[in-house]
């Protein structure tokens, strides 16, 4: 319906820890919350080396993704914000992978820190 706003909180990942949903879905797009490495039954991976970080944070983009009813495929933007840049080169590549053929506008955002002391968050916008 044209105008609706709808909240997506899957069952598959962790609650929010805050007033907010995973994903929502207004307009014809889907806008996907800040993910943070918070595994699907609410570890928090703040010791966890980087690349399992990022892992974690690619795998519940996706699921907030496929809870709305969109898909990797139809990202049209991802800001990634990063603890250390040097750990850019690792996470792009751990990106192309796992983004195959989809190409969205992204930016990379440096940051003194993250929430629990993680290494990267990821916000994302996709077609519906």
């Amino acid at each position: 319906m044209a105008g609706e706003i709808v909240p997506n909180t899957p069952s598959t990942m962790a609650a929010p820890g805050g007033h907010y949903s995973h994903a929502v879905t207004a307009g014809g797009f889907v806008f996907v919350s800040g993910q943070l490495p918070i595994a699907p039954d609410g570890t928090k991976l703040n010791e966890a080396s980087f690349e399992q970080q990022a892992t974690q944070v690619l795998d519940n983009v996706a699921n907030a993704l496929k809870a709305a009813g969109s898909s990797i495929e139809k990202l049209t933007q991802v800001r990634v914000y990063v603890t250390d840049i040097a750990s850019w080169p690792a996470f792009n590549a751990m990106y192309a992978n796992w983004a195959g053929a989809a190409r969205p506008a992204r930016c990379v955002v440096p940051v003194p820190q993250l929430h629990y002391g993680f290494k990267i968050e990821i916000e994302a916008v996709a077609l519906a």
